[in-house]
């Protein structure tokens, strides 16, 4: 049995004791749609949070080659899991859409398939869902490029007033986000934030990276946030960060709200210099400003792959590969102290894993959908429910 294995059969025990207490997209057509019949996957459960793990996607099936780039969101009791769904191959770029499936029981199943956003034979991807608690709304930023041409990416946003069952059409945002000397562009990928301390609670807040033309006309890499305070209606640029020197590449980013206001942002280090493939900093409240700049964080070491954080109180949690070579053995560290310092967590994989997404989830756990398989970490998307009482120290 592995130490997640004892560790959540220990905290299942504990609270059975009562020791824890308790759509496509085409021009004029603005719904998600379902393809193929309702058949939840997962095992069957009388209450909501009596499974451990289940399969919302996997590869070869509901006509696409493979699912990739999980992203998943508590949209008012229903789990909206998001994906890419990679129609001929696994590659970064081709015919591929934005998936979904949605779960009412805590994600031990799931619903049929929902096409949520289709740009034909184009690419159109990184899902970077948000709720926003005040209204419920569900917002969606996503990017998109033409085929075969990975950059000059466009971003987009739509919205789900049904807790994801249907999707408006995507909407374009570029002008609003992105600068003319950027090319590449990605929202997250994983889930943003809506802000609940500071100055401004309600605001969206999306991380994002993107490439930028320097004045030798080479491109480098680099981290920023977008934000809307109008419910997802206008967008513009927060901070940017395009550090110096060859130590960091700043390329996927994710957010986590603490406490007192400050973002704790985590960024995939695309093969700088510094150790460890992760760097991490904190935004003053409100997301829109660097207190620090990025700093390689080692106790974060990994393969060079996307990580996703969240804030579970009483701990910052971040999940990715914990194996410094290869996408493998998908490991939970937590942060006591807000991201100063990092220690283990339960390891959820000891095999091929790589990209990831957290959510908060009621009866005190968290839920991780992450890319898991045997020969190969992009065989399934895999729901697994951590309780809370595992991350003590």
């Amino acid at each position: 049995m592995s130490d997640f294995s004892r560790r959540a059969v220990k905290a299942a025990l504990l609270l059975a004791a009562g020791v824890l207490g308790t759509a496509a997209w085409f021009p004029g057509q603005p719904t998600a749609s379902a393809t193929g019949p309702a058949h939840p996957t997962g095992a069957a459960h009388p209450t909501g949070a009596a499974c451990t793990e289940s399969v919302p996607f996997t590869a070869r099936t509901e006509g696409y080659r493979g699912f990739r780039i999980p992203a998943v969101v508590d949209a008012g009791g229903v789990l909206v899991a998001f994906a890419e769904g990679r129609k001929e191959s696994l590659a970064d770029d081709g015919n591929i859409d934005v998936v979904a499936r949605r779960s009412e029981d805590g994600g031990c199943t799931w619903g049929p398939l929902l096409r949520v956003a289709d740009a034909g034979r184009d690419t159109i991807g990184n899902p970077a869902p948000v709720v926003d608690p005040a209204t419920g709304r569900l917002t969606l930023l996503t990017c998109r490029n033409e085929h075969g041409v990975m950059g000059h990416r466009r971003v987009f946003v739509q919205h789900s007033d049904d807790a994801g069952r249907t999707f408006s059409a995507p909407r374009e945002i570029t002008a609003q986000v992105k600068p003319e000397h950027w090319n590449w562009y990605g929202t997250g990928p994983g889930h943003a934030i809506a802000l609940r301390h500071g100055p401004v609670p309600g605001r969206l807040l999306v991380p994002g990276h993107h490439s930028y033309r320097t004045p030798s006309g080479t491109y480098r890499s680099g981290a920023h946030s977008l934000y809307s305070d109008d419910g997802g209606a206008t967008w513009r640029i927060g901070y940017t960060a395009q550090p110096d020197g060859d130590a960091l590449r700043l390329s996927e980013n994710t957010f986590a709200e603490l406490p007192d206001g400050r973002v704790y942002t985590n960024v995939r280090d695309q093969e700088g210099t510094a150790p460890g493939h992760r760097a991490d900093t904190h935004l003053a409240p409100g997301g829109a400003r660097l207190l620090a700049p990025y700093r390689p964080q080692p106790a974060l070491a990994g393969p060079v792959v996307q990580g996703s954080t969240l804030w579970a109180d009483p701990y910052l949690l971040y999940s990715g590969p914990a194996d410094q070579e290869a996408r493998e053995a998908l490991t939970l560290r937590v942060s006591d102290d807000g991201g100063r310092t990092w220690r283990s967590g339960p390891r959820l994989t000891s095999g091929p894993s790589a990209y990831s997404d957290l959510v908060r989830l009621d009866g005190g756990a968290v839920g991780v959908l992450h890319e898991r398989g045997q020969a190969s970490p992009y065989e399934t998307l895999t729901f697994t429910r951590v309780p809370l009482a595992s991350l003590a120290p």
